[in-house]
């Protein structure tokens, strides 16, 4: 069998359990593997580079009980929330791990088989995908210290006796890159004696073996399990930690790589309309790597965007944003970008290196805690702290700029944002609290004692529902103008996640780029004013063809004069077709 032109599927996946598991007979492990997913050998492949997704495609991110209402399951009251807010104008949802956890808001799973009863059930999320897709976290990099797993391990028993990384209590782990300050190596007593278990994030949270086939495996039951459930987007938490070798950076390593191939590999045999999301909040070359070959991620989250797009924002300079997305390849057919400005999770700064310089980073913290941000941080090569990410909800975040502080232009400034986004290349996703502009949370930052609280509010579902309804409040203007913007969007096929993207030049403040569809018939110049001051724009910079009709989607207005001289009120932004 050649590595390069491998047949049968059960061949496939021998190439890449080879360099996972070099002591292992691939072909029985590759079997293995089949019998985990129950995949027959004959499985039909997938047509490569097919885009499974278009322009209506939008994702919204949510924990499961991010809207409650008393005496129900916090999963219905979001299937009627979304249901009566945004089942026109979004396809999937991504909800964070609804699984029974012990810490991190469900990043520390206690059981990968179960929903959490808190929550709801198997049902309740089936019921969800009969409306929109599901999008599930595969936390595949740990799991938590309470989890059954765990306590098999404490006591040398299987399952788990042999589930967890260990390291000599003496290694040198100097090289090992993470975004924490805690120790990175936790004693525990078993049995065979004191063992030093990996824990990349917490103490609670132990990185899983996958040196030990069986980890494998489980996983791969686990997978089918959730397709078997309804999901059908996976995306997988923290993967790029997920294999180590000491003297190592620990991270983005070549049998990481592999993994999510083999993985793919079989997701996409079993559900060929499955789709794999890798999670992985690292510097901007290293993060297009999870792409591979159009066989690894078919989905990558632009980690640049956030902090670019919010350093744009408030220093009205849009230098460093078009520069970088200049830089940007288009992606393959098959694989697309996961655009988003604001998550669950603080705004990442390992996505600025080598973007922004340490002066401009620093204004950026500076200024978002005049706004009220918290600053999280993780432990350098030098064993010091240094910033990791900024803990803001986007509303507070977006209230203002570096050099004047709080003014009067937070809703267009953030509408402006998300119309950036939305048009961009790829698949635009939403935090719930944005879609809502929730404010920061200081109450359960206090109740958790973490920084990520402040963007994790907790919504009575009647007090909502008085807010969007209430013209006079900012909530009621975000959700209305956040709809109009999406069910603008979803008609475009110049905004198809692969249509063709250039970036124009139009000065420091002036951010915009074109985009064609697929079949080249639409066109769609993306303009956005980006400072607090009105700009003007003379339409005869655009390349607008002389025998199309060309009209501004977002205002409406038709313009038969190419050559007109335009003006921008601040954060005003227009999506010119001619369509």
């Amino acid at each position: 069998m050649s590595r390069d032109n491998p047949t049968s599927l059960e061949q496939r996946l021998s190439v890449h359990l080879q360099p996972l598991y070099p002591d292992e007979d691939p072909a029985r492990m590759a079997q293995a593997c089949l019998e985990a997913m129950e995949l027959s050998p004959s499985a039909t492949p997938v047509k490569p580079h097919a885009n499974l997704w278009s322009e209506r495609d939008t994702v919204v991110i949510t924990y499961g009980d991010s809207i409650r209402r008393e005496a129900e399951a916090p999963l219905q009251t979001l299937r009627q929330f979304c249901h009566d807010h945004l089942s026109d104008c979004i396809s999937t949802l991504h909800i964070l791990p609804f699984f029974p956890y012990s810490s991190d808001d469900g990043f520390s799973v206690m059981d990968y088989t179960t929903v959490n009863p808190a929550l709801g059930n198997w049902d309740d999320i089936e019921t969800l995908s009969a409306e929109f897709k599901i999008m599930g976290d595969l936390v595949i990099n740990h799991c938590s210290s309470r989890s059954l797993w765990f306590d098999n391990f404490r006591q040398s028993i299987d399952p788990g006796a042999s589930f967890f990384y260990c390291a000599p209590g003496d290694a040198d782990t100097s090289m090992v890159v993470r975004p924490r300050t805690s120790p990175l190596l936790r004693e525990v007593e078993t049995p065979d004696g004191v063992k030093h278990v990996w824990c990349t994030f917490s103490h609670d949270q132990v990185d899983l073996n996958f040196e030990n086939p069986d980890v494998l495996y489980e996983f791969i039951k686990i997978i089918r399990l959730y397709l078997e459930k309804g999901i059908r987007w996976f995306r997988m938490d923290a993967v790029a930690f997920v294999w180590k070798k000491l003297g190592t950076a620990c991270i983005n390593l070549p049998e990481t790589h592999e993994l999510i191939r083999l993985l793919r590999l079989l997701i996409e045999h079993k559900a060929p309309d499955a789709v794999i999301i890798t999670e992985t909040n690292i510097p901007n070359h290293e993060n297009l790597t999870y792409f591979g070959n159009a066989n690894e991620a078919h989905l990558i989250y632009n980690f640049s965007l956030p902090p670019l797009l919010l350093n744009t924002l408030i220093t009205g300079n849009c230098t460093h944003l078009k520069s970088w997305l200049m830089t940007m390849p288009p992606a393959q057919f098959g694989t697309t970008y996961l655009n988003f400005v604001a998550s669950h999770d603080g705004i990442g700064l390992r996505p600025t290196e080598g973007l922004l310089s340490e002066w401009e980073v620093d204004t950026m913290i500076s200024t978002l805690q005049r706004f009220g941000a918290k600053v999280s941080c993780r432990t350098n090569a030098q064993g010091e702290p240094k910033p990791y990410e900024i803990n803001i909800s986007l509303w507070n975040a977006l209230q203002g700029t570096a050099q004047h502080g709080p003014d009067t232009w937070q809703y267009a400034r953030f509408m402006c944002a998300h119309a950036i986004m939305a048009s961009l290349e790829g698949i635009p996703a939403f935090y719930i609290h944005s879609l809502i502009a929730t404010e920061n949370d200081y109450e359960r930052i206090e109740n958790t004692g973490h920084f990520r609280s402040i963007n994790r509010h907790i919504w009575d579902a009647d007090a909502l529902s008085d807010a969007l309804q209430d013209t006079g409040t900012h909530h009621h203007k975000v959700i209305n103008g956040m709809r109009r913007l999406l069910e603008i969007r979803c008609k475009q096929p110049a905004f198809h996640p692969n249509a063709t993207q250039f970036t124009l030049h139009l000065g420091e403040s002036l951010f915009a780029f074109w985009r064609q569809s697929t079949d080249r018939r639409q066109s769609i110049f993306a303009i956005h004013n980006i400072s607090d001051q009105p700009q003007s724009l003379n339409l005869s910079e655009l390349n607008l063809v002389s025998t199309d009709q060309w009209t501004d989607l977002i205002s409406e207005q038709h313009f038969e004069d190419r050559v007109a001289q335009l003006e921008l009120a601040p954060y005003q932004y227009m999506w010119l077709t001619n369509l």
